[in-house]
């Protein structure tokens, strides 16, 4: 790492490490070009147009670091919403919870407000407008931040909800849901169900469960 390789205190004690130019304006008198310094110097990732990585401490100078996706993902939308306001769903959260065995090239946040796909250097990020205070959820950490990813039976009535939501084909999304069926309390998910009003989604989970 290059001598030459500095960073304010107060950026690397931000709870969250990814970061737009505008959070760095009581740090530096022009935050975009003392960015620009940081990413040549390796210590900021390019996530994708205002979103930037802080590398972690081990890392910092190697301009090989890139972060996680779903770390990526969760980082924006706290970024932009909070940390309660958003959570790691769909297809992300199911591989968290070891139903999907393989990495995908695109990650699910719900959020507050409706908005486009995000296409990063890591891969892509789609949104979902949800009240997040209104799913279950558990906490998870990533390497550039905590916050809040939806249950087990919260990510299976999701995908049963909506199976094709992040790319996937059907038949992953079945092979997701049987794979959660096996960690999940089928009580909570039939009150989910039912506070959510998705009888559809949780007759096709049944029916999927026992094939």
């Amino acid at each position: 790492m290059s001598d030459r390789v500095t960073i304010p205190t107060k950026l690397t004690r931000r709870a969250n490490k990814v970061v737009r130019p505008r959070d760095a304006a009581d740090v530096y008198a022009h935050p975009r070009s003392e960015f620009e310094r940081l990413l040549d110097q390796a210590v900021l990732s390019h996530i994708s147009t205002g979103y930037y990585a802080i590398a972690p401490m081990e890392r910092l100078g190697d301009p090989r670091w890139r972060p996680d996706l779903a770390a990526a993902a969760l980082g924006v939308g706290q970024a932009d919403y909070g940390r309660d306001a958003v959570a790691l769903m769909g297809i992300t959260a199911a591989r968290r919870h070891g139903a999907l065995p393989r990495a995908t090239g695109t990650a699910v946040v719900a959020v507050p407000k409706q908005r486009p796909v995000l296409h990063t250097n890591v891969g892509v990020v789609v949104f979902v407008k949800r009240d997040v205070s209104r799913l279950d959820l558990e906490r998870v950490e990533t390497e550039l931040t905590a916050g809040w990813m939806t249950t087990p039976e919260q990510t299976a009535l999701d995908i049963a909800a909506r199976p094709k939501l992040g790319g996937i084909a059907e038949s992953d999304a079945w092979s997701i849901l049987r794979a959660l069926a096996r960690k999940i309390d089928w009580t909570v998910v039939e009150e989910l169900a039912r506070d959510q009003h998705r009888p559809g989604a949780l007759a096709r989970m049944k029916e999927v469960a026992v094939a």
